[in-house]
């Protein structure tokens, strides 16, 4: 899937969301915010202009986000800008449990969130003997850096085939060598890395 069809998911089908900024002791700070909109810049979002929140989104300018529905997952970590009350009337349409919370001219305390360069992950484990795993990347800025972490099997792997039978998911590919880790599939568990005799596999 594009990104697109990911941020779909994050703001239609799992829309609540964990986020996490850094306070003023220097500590993470985690709230649950709703992802209200998305369009191919971006996703959506907002909070009052009196929180924490909101000073801390305008000073640093970055959050971490996770979601999880139905065992599927989306990690995000990325830059955001405010862009005030641009798509706020979209937003309570899309969103109508807003006008509840915020009625008539209240809405004037809120101001919008972009999350605009961003890379992630997508963790699907519904079907736990296939799990599925891909990476996002939102917006151009970051394209250029679309690499997956996890491990990768170099030049120093002899096609033994001892990583694939440690694989909990048997995503390891030996018809090759170097063998090759189907990086959809992998859990980033370590067995192959703890297994390889000849020290072939690395962690990015």
């Amino acid at each position: 899937m594009n990104t697109e069809n990911y941020s779909k998911i994050l703001v239609e089908d799992i829309h609540s969301t964990i986020v996490a900024t850094v306070g003023e002791d220097g500590r993470p700070v985690t709230r649950a915010i709703d992802m209200m909109l998305w369009d191919k810049d971006g996703v959506y979002f907002l909070t009052a202009k009196g929180k924490a929140f909101y000073a801390q989104l305008m000073e640093q300018k970055f959050i971490a986000l996770s979601a999880v529905k139905d065992k599927k997952a989306i990690s995000l970590r990325g830059t955001v800008q405010n862009i005030g009350n641009n798509k706020l009337d979209e937003i309570f349409e899309k969103n109508a449990y807003m006008q509840k919370i915020y009625p008539g001219d209240t809405r004037s305390a809120l101001e919008v969130f972009q999350l605009c360069d961003a890379e992630g992950d997508y963790f699907d484990i519904s079907d736990p003997e296939h799990v599925f795993r891909d990476r996002i990347v939102i917006a151009k800025a970051v394209e250029q850096k679309k690499t997956y972490g996890g491990y990768y099997i170099t030049d120093a792997c002899t096609g033994c085939g001892i990583c694939k039978e440690a694989c909990p998911q048997k995503c390891i590919n030996i018809s090759a060598v170097p063998a090759v880790i189907n990086q959809n599939h992998c859990l980033h568990c370590g067995q192959c890395f703890s297994v390889c005799p000849e020290n072939a596999v690395m962690n990015r």
